[in-house]
């Protein structure tokens, strides 16, 4: 027997869709969340798809939008919460990865701090009231406004064979060819921390530069459905696809010092360790900082922003998987 969805004061009762906001106490305010309930009227999974985690990343939150219009109860087996704002101070004041509540950027701090600060508790919130009870979690980014990116999907490995064969197993049926896995699930992102509490989780990045293309949109879409069709789901078919390149992670360039930043890379070329790959200079004093790669892979993101402070991410670099033929 299908059970009713409730997230807060949202309630979708079986064959039913439920559109609305919940408020999310972070101790010095309250935030609106919107949500998108769907219950379908045959038993199966419970699905969360989040967006808007950072701001400036407008292909997810388009993509999450649109499928929370499209999907039909009566098609789904199972429940799918859609909740494509899940950081609104961040993406409506913010426009960036930090909140402008208090600098954090809540996708280091999952599951997050029920008393912790304002970012700290509503990553909390998400985890309490979302995450709590899914068996499977996407998580929607994009390159944000001075972010250049490749399209990829992202999962970690935990060490439970049967819970990262069905991590691996949402990240293939996602269709974008380059997949790229870490090697243990530490940290404070949101599929880590999901897939720490026994949940599939993965990461799917589309787009760059903070553009919102309405084509790159409805592609995502259609990952989606492929993604909610191989969990059973939806009955339409999976999207055909390749065999994926799988990557593993291998580096993180931050910036040592304030500077000018000038990349001498694009988001998808490969570099060799040792290699320079951009250029900060101070326009004090022109001083000038050789930017070098401590590894060999392939750029999957970067910073394409001018202006950089200490610790700012320029490239994270991805390394072919061993064994893996698709290079």
């Amino acid at each position: 027997m299908a059970k009713h969805l409730t997230v807060g004061a949202l309630s979708a009762e079986p064959g039913a869709k439920t559109r609305g906001t919940v408020p999310a106490d972070l101790g010095t305010l309250t935030v609106d969340i919107p949500l998108t309930l769907v219950n379908g009227a045959r038993q199966g999974p419970r699905v969360v798809v989040t967006a808007g985690v950072h701001g400036g990343e407008f292909s997810g939150i388009d993509a999450a939008t649109r499928l929370a219009a499209l999907l039909d109860p009566g098609e789904v087996h199972g429940q799918v919460v859609v909740c494509p704002v899940a950081n609104p101070p961040a993406v409506y004041d913010g426009r960036l990865g930090i909140s402008p509540l208090d600098g954090v950027n809540i996708n280091r701090v999952f599951p997050g701090v029920p008393d912790g600060s304002p970012t700290e508790r509503l990553a909390a919130w998400l985890f309490e009231n979302l995450l709590d009870g899914a068996d499977a979690y996407i998580d929607l980014h994009s390159g944000g406004i001075d972010e250049v990116l490749e399209d990829f999907v992202g999962y970690r490995l935990t060490g439970d064979p049967e819970l990262d064969a069905r991590t691996a197993a949402m990240a293939r049926s996602v269709g974008i060819e380059d997949v790229i896995f870490g090697l243990n699930a530490d940290g404070g992102n949101s599929h880590a921390a999901a897939v720490r509490q026994g949940v599939p989780s993965i990461l799917v990045e589309t787009g760059k530069l903070g553009e919102r293309e309405a084509e790159t949109a409805r592609r995502l879409v259609l990952s989606l459905y492929g993604v909610l069709s191989g969990l059973g789901v939806l009955d339409t078919e999976p999207q055909a696809t390749t065999a994926p390149r799988e990557w593993v992670w291998a580096a993180g360039i931050t910036a040592e010092a304030a500077g000018l930043w000038y990349p001498e890379f694009a988001a998808g070329d490969d570099v060799t360790e040792g290699q320079v790959i951009g250029h900060v200079i101070d326009p004090a004093d022109g001083t000038e900082r050789k930017v070098h790669t401590p590894a060999t892979g392939r750029v999957f993101y970067g910073m394409h922003g001018l202006t950089v402070a200490p610790g700012t991410e320029l490239a994270a670099i991805a390394a072919p998987a061993p064994g893996d033929s698709g290079h």
